[in-house]
């Protein structure tokens, strides 16, 4: 997953346009995009939408239900399940508990229509929720259906009362730093995807492109979008380059023909294990980008 697209589930409009994008991931939202007074329409929308679409080719699609505390997760699921999404993206996720206990409802609502055991993939936002921030090693083996962990900035800020999650540079504040560091390292932790949040100025586009370099090369393999005109630059920063998988591949040989030692020497230069596990991960990265490892 490289490009991860919101779109709010009760606009039919909206859903169309997001469909159409080069998304590799659209995110029908039935949360914050949703007025309370809109939620069952949008339930409605977002079902019969995707239904429609099960036989078309495009993105993937996840739903974001309302969070577990709000009482509303348990209507949501009953109304897209059965339209058999690949995901469901679960915000305000506090540890690895609250993936346990979706993973729960999941599996019930899949037998309950007909569905494979486990065939829904959870994708957590960790750190929206102080509580959430302090539990993120918590995600380790917390549920095979674990697709990747992300975070939020906003909903943090109103939790611990923060008037900005940037400064004056538009640069994040220390505590969002730190959620975002601790998402990098917890999705390490768990063997899974590290997916950068959303960048809500979508009209600033170089500022935009920045940060998703910036995320890359700091371990991210994907990042969320609120507008079409953002996943483009998605896909291009986190496509791994021609020459980053000629280089990944002279390393994976290196070891391979070395008899897979501790330690290879290629143009003078030693590489040890973790150099071989990285290359191995841009490989991996590619494959799923549809570029020949």
């Amino acid at each position: 997953m490289r490009s991860l697209l919101f779109v709010p589930g009760d606009s039919e409009k909206k859903l169309e346009k997001g469909f159409s994008s080069e998304a590799d991931v659209v995110i029908m939202d039935l949360e914050d995009s949703v007025a309370a007074e809109n939620k069952a329409n949008a339930r409605k929308i977002a079902a019969e939408f995707l239904a429609a679409r099960q036989a078309q080719k495009g993105p993937i699609v996840y739903v974001r239900v309302n969070d577990l505390s709000t009482g509303l997760t348990d209507d949501d699921l009953a109304a897209l399940v059965p339209a058999r999404p690949a995901g469901i993206m679960l915000p305000k996720s506090n540890s690895g508990a609250d993936v346990q206990q979706l993973a729960v409802k999941l599996r019930v609502h899949e037998a309950e229509n007909g569905l494979p055991d486990g065939g829904i993939a959870i994708l957590p936002i960790i750190t929206e929720t102080a509580a959430g921030v302090l539990a993120s090693a918590s995600y380790a083996g917390a549920s095979p259906r674990l697709a990747g962990l992300t975070w939020g900035a906003e909903d943090l800020s109103a939790a611990i009362g923060a008037r900005a999650t940037r400064d004056e540079r538009g640069v994040y504040t220390d505590v969002f730093r730190l959620a975002r560091a601790m998402t990098i390292l917890a999705a390490a932790a768990a063997d899974t995807a590290a997916i950068d949040t959303v960048y809500p100025n979508f009209r600033d586009m170089d500022g935009f492109r920045r940060e998703c370099e910036e995320a890359e090369r700091d371990g991210f393999t994907g990042k969320m979008a609120i507008h079409p005109a953002q996943v483009p630059v998605i896909n291009e920063v986190f496509t791994p380059s021609p020459e980053a998988i000629a280089h990944a591949n002279t390393v994976v040989e290196a070891f391979r023909a070395a008899g897979n030692p501790g330690v290879v020497g290629i143009d003078g230069q030693m590489y040890d294990r973790p150099h071989l596990r990285r290359a191995e991960r841009l490989l991996a990265r590619a494959r799923a980008a549809g570029i020949s490892g």
